[in-house]
């Protein structure tokens, strides 16, 4: 007796699946990206799509999770590895010319261009939070410096991690605008400036 399968086919590759919505959500963003843009990018019906990630805000969560491990982690790894925040923050601004503008996938930052993308207050609110958490990395990174002397103790610790949130959106930004990766890094470079 032939049963009939349903659901996903058995050569579905949810990684792969996973790699091709995030370039539909990172090209397009949260609001713009429609079920049908998904489908054709993964190549499978939308039954098969709610099947295996639920729905599209459930897809979308784990496309974030997915992009911070493979393109996202950049900062907390020089965070942690640099001695300095001026270190830490001169090999983010760098890395962050070179990701942004890497033509293996689209420009900048998907979690900032998606969060631009979108009316979802929920998505909108939860792209926020991992904004504000790298914010709070850096300024935490910060205040271990003031602490041990290496910055002066008068330094605002906040003012100078927003700044560093304020240079790395811009950056992805000019990116997606054609920023070429020379001109990135000399905007990295040119941000230390200001460091005190």
């Amino acid at each position: 007796m032939v049963t009939g399968q349903r659901g996903r086919p058995r050569s579905f590759d949810r990684d792969a699946a996973l790699e091709k919505a995030m370039t539909a959500f990172w090209e397009r963003g949260y609001e713009a990206t429609s079920i049908s843009d998904l489908t054709a990018s993964i190549g499978i019906g939308a039954p098969s799509l709610y099947a295996a990630f639920g729905d599209k805000r459930k897809l979308f969560d784990e496309v974030v999770e997915v992009y911070g491990s493979r393109y996202g982690d950049f900062a907390a790894v020089a965070l942690a590895e640099e001695p300095t925040a001026r270190a830490a923050l001169g090999r983010i601004l760098c890395e962050a010319a070179e990701v942004y503008t890497d033509p293996a996938h689209p420009r900048g930052c998907m979690v900032l261009s998606a969060a631009i993308n979108t009316t979802s207050h929920e998505v909108a609110q939860a792209l926020c939070e991992r904004r504000n958490a790298n914010l709070e990395l850096f300024e935490s990174r910060i205040r271990a410096d003031i602490a041990t002397g290496e910055l002066p103790a008068d330094t605002d610790a906040r003012a100078l991690a927003r700044y560093a949130g304020a240079v790395l959106q811009g950056m992805s930004q000019q990116s997606r605008d054609g920023a070429t990766r020379e001109e990135l890094e000399a905007v990295a470079e040119r941000a230390l400036l200001a460091w005190p």
